[in-house]
């Protein structure tokens, strides 16, 4: 029971240092909340809408697509790595499950055709993301270098099997149109990021595996000369990458009723900031589950800000720009008063 206990908080468990990141992030949250707040604009009852439950719940769903994707980042990045190629591998997976709900009728109960169409997403996403993490362990490509290969191959591999077009998903009884219906929804998506959020968390903080991820970032050298599997982990990292890529494209075409092969365009620029954010340092190595989370929602409460107040969307990227520098800056002053 002790032993439970202890593991039952990630954020606790973490170094020192870690714990500073997390709550120096956990801190900026808040502050970033509190503002919203002054500044929300007002319903006719007088109520602030930044306040309003249907509000809180959107920007939950809103950041959730980009949470599911940053979970893996944390984990890519905590080995010393990038993945440019996530917003390309969502398109790919958009696309294909959208194709083969809509091109696929071998005449199976709904719920067979829809998991066979969910599944075949899965499959070629996380394949697409092994791929790369196979690339730079057995040949020590840097992993910027292959992910960008990634980012532009994926894309057009998506655009190639889609004939370069959205496939439509209706709104009517027919298979697609249900499983749009099904995984459209606030509760399913803010479900989604919630349940892998637990799992990649308990991952990273009670698995040997986890250890392996974060001695890799830390030290390689040391690492494969202490006889760890380093390329089992990083094939593993990027194979988890491109699974919730593609968990996180399966959820943006039930939400958008649609494939889309020119979707999730910049959103691996989105994940880094997230992780970073959160205190995840890019030279890997030291990081958290909990302070992507709250990078995430940092992110997320301050678009839904400028939003309400009718900011101008490029203000908007300017304003997401200088956090990151913040954030980076931050971590670099606390790394050298340690």
């Amino acid at each position: 029971m002790t032993a439970i206990l202890k593991r039952a908080s990630f954020l606790w468990e973490q170094s020192a240092g870690e714990r500073r990141d997390v709550l120096l992030s956990l801190a900026a949250l808040i502050a970033i909340c509190l503002l919203a707040i002054a500044i929300s604009p007002t319903a006719f009852d007088g109520s602030r809408i930044f306040l309003e439950l249907g509000n809180l719940t959107d920007i939950l769903r809103q950041v959730s697509v980009i949470g599911i994707i940053s979970l893996a980042m944390t984990f890519v990045i905590l080995t010393g790595g990038i993945d440019l190629s996530v917003g390309s591998i969502l398109a790919l997976s958009t696309s294909v499950v959208a194709l083969v709900l809509t091109r696929w009728n071998p005449g199976y109960a709904q719920p067979v055709e829809i998991a066979a169409a969910m599944l075949a997403a899965l499959a070629v996403s996380t394949a697409a993301g092994a791929f790369q993490g196979a690339v730079i362990a057995v040949f020590e490509v840097q992993p910027f270098v292959v992910t960008l290969a990634g980012m532009i191959g994926f894309r057009g591999l998506a655009k190639w099997i889609s004939n370069n077009a959205n496939i439509d998903i209706g709104f009517g009884r027919d298979i697609a149109s249900t499983f749009a219906a099904i995984f459209r929804g606030k509760g399913v998506i803010i479900g989604c990021y919630i349940g892998l959020a637990l799992i990649f968390g308990l991952l990273l903080s009670w698995t040997v595996f986890g250890r392996h991820v974060r001695a890799t970032g830390d030290n390689e050298r040391a690492s494969r000369y202490a006889g760890l599997p380093i390329r089992r982990v990083k094939v593993l990292v990027y194979a988890l990458s491109g699974l919730l890529s593609g968990v996180a494209g399966i959820l943006y075409a039930a939400e958008n009723h649609q494939g889309n092969p020119n979707s999730g365009i910049a959103y691996e620029l989105d994940a880094i900031a997230a992780v970073v954010i959160g205190g995840t340092r890019l030279s890997g190595g030291k990081g958290t589950i909990v302070g992507t989370i709250v990078g995430t929602l940092m992110i997320g409460v301050l678009t839904n800000m400028l939003r309400l107040n009718n900011v101008d969307s490029n203000v908007e990227m300017m304003v997401k720009a200088v956090i990151i520098i913040l954030a980076v800056a931050v971590q670099r002053q606390g790394r050298i008063a340690q």
